[in-house]
């Protein structure tokens, strides 16, 4: 359930007609969380509210986008919601974890608030292991898309335009058939469930992952919201050299404590 701020916003902010919702699966490496980081920085985005839910696990911490001491003593909890009208674009940030088998409540949920603040269109940033592609998949870019059958009749055409791959379905049971194919998204988290019943549902939604490992996932970050950004244009590109391509963004403050805290003097 989406609950707006106390910032004169009333109910009115929960109308989000012909917006974008742009929000990361909980999936491996945290590619799509940093990636949503990056947005909401970048495009320094107001907070309207949170998205109330008990599917995940609580918490609550400082301003993760802080600029100045003023606002650094600002809390956030797990699900927030920002936006920039001017860009038609609100942003659902996910900070923790799923509890055990609120996958599917959670969905419905999202799914039933999507509809409700008659946003136009969902994107969903995710990841999947590098380590279980199949043959197919380890060809080319480690980028893929998803459309449901709403949205590929409105932007399936500028997918093929901009030489995107779509994701590649599997054998459901390899090594004895090749012939039925399944979706599979190894670590994706709940991006599965949540595309599958975005097209049961008729809701226009695009998922844009990025095959990876653990490890320090920043670069995988730049590189998927910058993917992100060659179909929505949500900054203006500085270079087309790919290795100037992070700079057009803004590091969050809360990524100086990505890995923690040094270790204390005292310890020597």
């Amino acid at each position: 359930m989406f609950v707006p701020c106390d910032r004169g916003g009333g109910s009115a902010a929960s109308d989000f007609k012909g917006f974008t919702l742009l929000m990361p699966a909980v999936s491996v490496g945290n590619v799509g969380q940093l990636a949503v980081d990056l947005v909401i920085s970048t495009l320094d985005m107001t907070k309207v509210g949170y998205f109330y839910t008990d599917c995940l696990v609580p918490m609550v911490g400082n301003n993760p986008y802080a600029t100045a001491e003023e606002n650094s003593t600002e809390l956030s909890i797990n699900a927030e919601v920002y936006s920039v009208p001017s860009k038609k674009l609100v942003v659902l940030q996910i900070r923790s974890p799923f509890i055990k088998n609120k996958y599917r409540p959670f969905c419905e949920a999202l799914l039933s608030w999507v509809k409700g603040s008659r946003c136009a269109r969902v994107v969903v940033l995710s990841s999947s292991h590098a380590y279980q592609r199949d043959d197919e998949q380890l060809l080319g870019t480690p980028l893929r898309y998803l459309l449901t059958p709403d949205l590929e009749k409105a932007v399936g055409g500028l997918m093929q335009e901009l030489n995107w791959k779509e994701m590649e379905k599997v054998a459901a049971y390899p090594g004895i058939s090749d012939t039925d194919k399944v979706l599979h998204i190894p670590g994706g988290g709940i991006t599965k469930l949540l595309f599958t019943e975005s097209c049961s549902k008729g809701i226009q939604m695009a998922v844009l992952l990025k095959f990876c490992s653990e490890g320090d996932n920043i670069p995988d970050a730049f590189v998927l919201v910058n993917y992100l950004n060659e179909w929505l244009q949500l900054v203006k590109s500085e270079s087309n050299n790919s290795t100037d391509s992070s700079s057009q963004w803004k590091i969050p403050s809360s990524w100086r404590l990505l890995f923690g805290n040094g270790l204390p003097p005292a310890l020597f």
